[in-house]
């Protein structure tokens, strides 16, 4: 009895012994593994980043609208740094470019609007300023179109919803002021919203007004410049802001905010003849043959089995092009794409390398209706049931605040960015939950319709400015981007390299 008591002493002890032995020898393995993804970490440097932000931003590439030559030059500059690091193409015929189809217009200098105001027997014109109180339709036809304002609220005709805020009202031939969106939030009440989602797309807006005999709109909307629209040769339109709303709603008697507010809370239209006439005029040229790009970059994994499976880092490349000036898109998005080619050069070059594959993905045609990102879903290189997760990046160039959209939707994939924050970047990031029920607005949104877990980055905490002339390099923050692409390259690596990954369930 004793013998087998010293026996199994002895057995317990060498076997501590052993694995003491093992984690020691294990130790400088770990350190150089350590070491080497603290080299490539820091190999990722805000002053290159900044540098594709100058370059996305500049006037060469006049607002990479999609399916004009600039934007396909921008993407032929992104397909080359990929090549220069040794990352595989992912589009079409072994190219890094996957093409389709996107309708575009052009919009040049001398669109107006104005108010045609009576004084004394004639017509006193009010001419508004660009940008700061209209900015043309990025989607209008090219004329003019002279006409009584008709408020129509938000445009929809609803027969299933006892609604239709052009009945009654003599709008053919005439110029409609209308509100974006629709008269009920996806927030406030979902259900209620997803019988309204249809009529709060641009486009119906749009088509419902010319089925009216609509022949101008003045859309309250910003203004911001928008390509995201339908396209009516006749139809001339531009987006305002509120200095024209308040002279289309002066001595009407009716406030423009009470109007609204009623809308909403009655849903019943309270649309009206303003009295008031407008002038619109637009310079478009429509190119029904764009063909757009997305750029696609592989790095294939290392492992034979899991390199099947693929973890997507992606962002959209293009922006609004020229309405009537150049949109530079700085923050949105050549910030994304900066800290996309930071990932793909720092994991090209990391001596660790994924077990998964990894791809590099920058749409086309996001902000004409979230095309590129719909085209890819419909034709993607990997399975969608072998795309493990997307990171999703949208504005993430201004400001010091990260924001993590659909993170709590997916809380094992959240957890391996909160693991790398924590670690190494030790930045503030707020996940929240993302129902997607309302129009799409991000790529993100449709790869969540399919099922492929995805977050969504942005940033904000500073000053930045959406869909306007004022989103160039003066506004961006070269140190957030340095901290999401390693964030996101620690990240990714650390997702690559695991055994197994299922963040569906």
């Amino acid at each position: 009895m004793k013998n087998k008591k010293i026996t199994s002493f002895l057995l317990t002890f060498g076997c501590v012994i052993l694995s003491i032995v093992l984690s020691v020898q294990s130790l400088p393995a770990q350190e150089a593994d350590e070491g080497k993804l603290l080299q490539s970490l820091h190999s990722i440097s805000s002053h290159k980043l900044f540098e594709y932000v100058i370059e996305l931003a500049s006037d060469k590439y006049a607002g990479r609208l999609t399916g004009t030559e600039e934007f396909n030059a921008s993407a032929r500059w992104v397909a080359a740094h990929f090549k220069k690091w040794g990352i595989s193409p992912g589009g079409d015929k072994k190219s890094y470019l996957q093409a389709f189809p996107i309708p575009y217009t052009l919009v040049f200098e001398g669109c107006e609007v104005s108010l045609n105001i009576p004084y004394k027997g004639s017509v006193i014109k009010k001419r508004y300023r660009y940008e700061d109180e209209f900015i043309p339709g990025s989607t209008s036809g090219s004329g003019e179109v002279t006409a009584e304002v008709i408020y129509v609220g938000y445009g929809i005709t609803a027969p299933e919803l006892g609604y239709d805020e052009y009945k009654g009202m003599d709008v053919k031939g005439k110029i409609v002021l209308m509100e974006r969106e629709a008269p009920v939030s996806p927030n406030r009440d979902p259900e209620l919203f997803k019988k309204w989602r249809p009529y709060s797309f641009h486009q119906y807006k749009l088509e419902n007004a010319v089925a009216h005999g609509v022949k101008g709109m003045l859309y309250n909307y910003g203004p911001i410049g928008n390509p995201n629209n339908s396209y009516s040769k006749s139809f001339i339109y531009s987006h305002v802001g509120s200095a024209v709303v308040a002279d289309v709603f002066s001595g009407t008697g009716r406030k423009h905010r009470d109007v609204v507010g009623k809308i909403q809370k009655t849903l019943k239209p309270q649309s009206f003849a303003t009295g008031k006439v407008s002038t619109i005029k637009n310079i478009t040229e429509y190119h029904p043959e764009g063909i757009g790009y997305n750029v696609i970059g592989l790095l294939e994994g290392s492992d034979p089995v899991l390199k099947k499976e693929v973890i997507i880092v992606g962002g959209h490349l293009d922006h609004l092009g020229r309405c009537y000036e150049i949109m530079p898109g700085a923050n949105d998005n050549a910030s994304s794409v900066a800290v996309i080619l930071g990932i793909a050069e720092a994991m090209a070059q990391c001596p660790i390398k994924p077990r998964r594959s990894v791809m590099f993905l920058c749409f086309g045609a996001e902000e004409q209706g979230i095309v590129g990102s719909k085209y890819y879903l419909e034709h993607p290189v990997f399975p969608l049931g072998k795309t493990v997760g997307f990171i999703n990046m949208d504005g993430v160039g201004c400001g010091d605040r990260i924001s993590a959209l659909a993170a709590r939707n997916y809380p094992e994939f959240w957890e391996f960015i909160k693991k790398a924050n924590d670690k190494y970047i030790h930045r503030v990031i707020r996940p929240s939950s993302f129902a997607n029920i309302a129009r799409p607005r991000l790529d993100a949104a449709r790869f969540l319709w399919k099922g492929v877990p995805t977050i969504s980055f942005g940033v904000s905490g500073a000053p930045s400015y959406y869909h306007t002339t004022k989103d160039d390099i003066d506004t961006i923050t070269p140190e957030i981007m340095e901290d999401m692409a390693q964030l996101f390259f620690v990240a990714v690596l650390d997702m690559a390299n695991q055994d197994s990954l299922d963040f569906r369930k």
